[in-house]
């Protein structure tokens, strides 16, 4: 059913080279010259429709869920714009954000906000979407979470609630579900063609994949940017907390309501994360994408272009990737963006934006308007291999192969093992404590070294750490991390310097570029950026964590008997990164790492590693002369959606 669906697509598809019509759709009666039609040239849509005379309008969607109990079904508040043409047949499909943060931290690079007129009809979107693609014959539909703007409830962070208010949109946009206007009447999408793309970044990327999820009829394609697929993976990493009360912490973070509104739905909340064990539980369950008995991603009907930086650390590479890995096993069509940055949009990419603009353009007008264009005949990565390079290929991870490397008891790193043990204690040390000088003995780490390489070297995947430890106490986090130690010009993604307009490894300029039509309240032009790079002496390249007593179960804590042997496996964050000739490859063992561990306690046991039953396992291999296909070009918590890393 699957093939045939999607298979459908392309043979409905309009093959066009030059300039043909789109038809609404109805009897071929009703069809005349003079109604309203969307151009498409060169296999784009082009923008004949005035963005200023555009359609805008305020309503409510109603839902099936009462999240905030007060007896009634939650209304989600929904702001449309549209072709005025859209009055006179013109049937259009919809480009859809669901979004937490339209009236708190913003949207963008710029913190972008929905403004009202005095009717309370929508004046200004936040974002490229509606200047670019109302004229080119869309509607772009914005609808605030549940629990936010304008809409009934309470967040649930990703909760069912938080999934039903924009599946509620989509089937409404079908003709499946009821809205009401400001004076009550009910109002019907009769313009619409029902097919949906969903798009957004963070909490809205996550909404995308949960959304896909469900597989809501009419949400034909999704473009996911930094999205999560777990929020237990977002919270912990093998039992091992990055967050405490995170979710409360958000709700509050993200609900302008008076706090008494939500305050039970809060602690509901707070109870599910259960903080003091960091088990994976019901809480959970319901907010993974992937991992449930009955996964959402079985039944995702929707393509896929996905967006993520490599050095995202607010929502990290794991969730992209253990997202992409799931679509590949069910064959649904995807393409992806990697970067390097931290929790940024593509559209911010220094250099890169007018493609990304292009890109989302001709992949909406193939899944929306079936329009022909070869977007999905291209290579399926693009992928940032430095400041100012970049690459495609095939698919991602690369097809390279496993290495496994030993730590030695000389403090090398090699290819064959050698016995003798070293030992750690669980203290809380940060990163530049783990990492600096690995020849130096430190009571709360280990380091190993290979050689200088004498040829350059690729990782691509997950690496995976192999440790077989004697504890003195019950448990112990754990640390692995690789490094790769020589001096070079990196991206420097973890600055964040918003009084000079530097986030996430990306400064913002004085200049700006325009995508789209402008109007007096919503204009189409957004600050340009620059790369931000330090030089550095070295680089972490892969990070794991592991509470040891989770070595078995996420559910069921086991806790270590003080002084037996224990083989503890567990695999870092994934990425993909070349290591230049004459760098080194260095293995960092340690405790609990106080950057991404902040609300972890260390247990200050002992840890002692045998290390001739110990390997790490890199998916590298040499790194092959990519040509570069891009251009070259010039510790608060915030919630998830903010231009700072969130957490530590």
């Amino acid at each position: 059913m699957r093939t045939s669906r999607w298979s459908g697509v392309v043979i409905a598809a309009l093959t066009m080279s030059t300039a043909l019509a789109a038809l609404p759709a109805g009897p071929a009666s009703a069809r005349t010259s003079a109604r309203p039609a969307t151009k498409v040239v060169d296999g784009r849509t082009h923008p004949v429709f005035s963005y200023a005379d555009a359609v805008r309008e305020h309503l409510m969607v109603q839902t099936p869920v009462d999240s905030d109990g007060d007896g009634h079904k939650d209304r989600v508040a929904v702001d449309i714009i549209r072709p005025k043409e859209t009055q006179q047949g013109l049937r259009v499909p919809v480009i859809m954000s669901s979004s937490p943060y339209n009236d708190t931290v913003g949207r963008g690079f710029e913190s972008e906000r929905k403004t009202y007129d005095a009717q309370g009809n929508p004046a200004k979107f936040p974002l490229f979407y509606d200047n670019y693609f109302v004229p080119r014959g869309y509607a772009v539909v914005d609808v605030d979470v549940t629990g936010t703007g304008g809409s009934d409830g309470c967040l649930t962070v990703g909760g069912a609630a938080d999934v039903a208010a924009a599946k509620a949109t989509i089937d409404w946009l079908g003709g499946r579900a009821t809205a009401y206007a400001a004076d009550g009447g009910e109002v019907k999408a009769s313009w619409s063609t029902g097919k949906v793309g969903m798009i957004g970044h963070s909490y809205e990327g996550m909404l995308a994949n949960a959304v896909a999820g469900t597989g809501v009829e009419g949400l034909e394609t999704i473009v996911p940017i930094s999205g999560v697929s777990s929020w237990y993976e977002f919270a912990r990493t093998n039992g091992a907390k990055h967050w405490s009360g995170f979710a409360s912490y958000l709700t509050t973070a993200l609900d302008t309501d008076p706090p008494q509104k939500c305050q039970a739905v809060r602690e509901r909340l707070q109870a599910g994360e259960d903080d003091a064990t960091g088990n994976y539980n019901a809480h959970w369950d319901e907010r993974d994408y992937i991992a449930r008995p009955a996964p959402e991603v079985n039944k995702v009907r929707a393509s896929v272009l996905a967006a993520h930086d490599i050095n995202d650390y607010n929502i990290r590479i794991d969730q992209l990737a253990n997202w992409w890995g799931a679509l590949a096993e069910r064959g649904v069509p995807r393409k992806l963006w990697l970067g390097r940055y931290g929790h940024t949009d593509p559209f911010d990419w220094p250099g890169r934006r007018a493609r990304w603009v292009d890109t989302v353009h001709r992949w909406f007008d193939h899944w929306l308007y079936g329009v022909q264009n070869g977007i999905m005949d291209e290579p399926r990565v693009d992928l940032q291999t430095g400041p100012d390079t970049w690459t495609t290929q095939a698919d991602w991870p690369a097809g390279t192969s496993s290495v496994p490397l030993h730590p030695r008891p000389d403090g090398s790193l090699a290819l064959s093992p050698a016995s003798g043990t070293a030992s750690f204690t669980d203290t809380k040390l940060s990163e530049a404590d783990l990492t600096a000088d690995p020849s130096a003995n430190r009571p709360g780490r280990l380091a190993f070294l290979t050689p200088p390489l004498r040829t350059g070297v690729r990782l691509s995947g997950t690496p995976t750490a192999d440790l077989r430890v004697t504890l003195d106490k019950p448990t112990s986090n754990l640390t692995a991390l690789l490094v790769d130690y020589g001096e070079d010009e990196r991206i420097d993604w973890n600055r964040n310097e918003p009084q000079n307009r530097i986030h996430d490894g990306l400064r913002g300029l004085d200049e700006e570029s325009c995508h789209g039509e402008s109007t007096a309240q919503d204009d189409a032009c957004y600050q340009r950026t620059a790369n931000v790079t330090a030089r550095k002496s070295s680089e972490v390249i892969a990070r794991g964590w592991m509470d040891a007593q989770n070595r078995h179960s996420l559910t069921t804590p086991e806790p270590l008997t003080p002084g037996r042997s224990y083989r503890i496996t567990w695999k870092t964050l994934p990425g993909d990164y070349e290591i230049k000739p004459g760098h080194r490859l260095g293995l960092v063992l340690g405790g609990t790492d106080a950057d991404f561990l902040y609300f972890e306690d260390p247990t200050g046991a002992k840890v002692t590693v045998d290390l001739g039953g110990s390997l790490v396992t890199v998916p590298g291999n040499p790194a092959s002369r990519r040509g570069s296909h891009g251009r070259r070009g010039p510790r608060t918590p915030r919630p998830c959606g903010g231009r700072s890393r969130t957490g530590p």
